[in-house]
């Protein structure tokens, strides 16, 4: 078998997987952000095995355009897609569409414009600087969420599709940057072929392994709600932690000190990381320790929103004693636990009262 029929038998088989990927994404979780953004992804990726090609400085031809250009537009879905995955109370924004419509179009121009007018060189050297800038973001997001998450079996797969992905597509762009017009493209395809096909697989594999109600978020309502149904004491251990727990939240406010984590409530505690991150997530119902967090100061600024002795305290300073770190943040949470502004609220009781 020559490397060219076995690349193009690796292409096939990953873009058969991915498509198979985005068809039972949509079946399941189309309700969800997370889900569909990973069922876009799983469509970008096969564009992508069924276009890329390393080394090669020829023009592309006009078939090939549209999928280069979707191909490069999933860099930004990627990025999305990590984003949704660890922060439950992420939205899209009608600017993260435009974002995507910028890139695809540069990406499109580039192929039919800046690659045939300046260097088909050049032209790969800028997408694929692009497609690097946006893998990076989508790292940083998982390393300054990921500490976050309770659910820790959906932790560990959720680095692990994100580390695959990111590793693949980042070794992609560098070898595109480096291997333009090699004599070694040919080896390079197919090495690339074969690990496209294993992370696709592996990818596949180790989501088969954990629910996707783990895996993906539910809406944040859904996970706040579930706290007053959560089963809290099976056993004496759990429920003498879950009492000190609160007693540092409800005496001690410990919620309002700055950047708190959950190490510093386990040091607290004196119980392993996990521990507390099974006990917050099994007993109480929480997915994500900032909304735990959010939960309780957001708690103490209603009482503080209400109170008429308090009625001329700005807004932001009730959240900064709340442990808010800034107003926006601190709207953002308010309104998407109670439907109402902080100023609404106040106003809501004041006329209550």
């Amino acid at each position: 078998m020559t490397l060219a029929v076995l690349e193009l038998c690796l292409r096939a088989a990953a873009i058969a997987l991915l498509l198979v990927l985005a068809a039972t994404l949509l079946a399941d979780f189309r309700a969800v952000i997370a889900g569909r953004l990973a069922a876009a992804f799983a469509l970008g990726a096969a564009a992508h095995a069924a276009s890329f090609s390393i080394g090669a400085v020829r023009l592309a031809s006009i078939w090939h355009v549209p999928l280069i250009a979707l191909s490069t537009g999933t860099v930004v879905v990627f990025w999305l897609f990590t984003r949704a995955l660890f922060d439950e109370d992420f939205k899209l924004r009608w600017w993260h569409g435009l974002v995507w419509a910028a890139v695809t179009a540069f990406s499109f121009v580039n192929c039919v414009w800046i690659a045939p007018a300046v260097s088909a060189r050049v032209a790969i050297v800028a997408v694929n600087l692009l497609a690097l800038a946006f893998i990076i973001l989508a790292v940083a997001q998982t390393i300054t969420s990921w500490s976050a998450d309770l659910v820790e079996r959906r932790r560990r797969v959720r680095v692990f599709i994100v580390c695959a992905a990111a590793l693949y597509g980042g070794l992609n762009a560098v070898l595109q940057i480096a291997i333009a017009d090699s004599g070694t493209a040919d080896i390079a395809n197919t090495i690339n072929a074969v690990v496209l096909a294993a992370v696709v697989a592996a990818i596949a594999f180790a989501m088969m392994r954990v629910d996707g109600s783990e895996l993906f978020p539910a809406r944040p309502d859904i996970v706040v709600g579930q706290t007053a149904q959560a089963t809290i004491a099976e056993d004496t251990a759990d429920q003498k932690l879950v009492d000190a727990l609160m007693r540092l939240m409800a005496d001690e406010r410990i919620y309002r000190q700055d950047n708190i984590t959950i190490g510093t409530l386990a040091s607290r505690l004196k119980i392993p990381e996990y521990r507390l991150r099974r006990l917050i997530n099994q007993r109480l119902g929480y997915r994500n320790f900032n909304v735990f967090l959010n939960n309780h100061r957001i708690e103490e600024a209603k009482a503080a929103l209400a109170d008429p002795a308090q009625a001329e305290v700005p807004v932001i300073t009730i959240a900064m004693d709340a442990g808010f770190q800034s107003l926006g943040p601190f709207n953002r949470a308010f309104k998407a636990t109670t439907g109402v502004t902080p100023t609404e609220y106040r106003r809501l009781k004041a006329s209550a009262a």
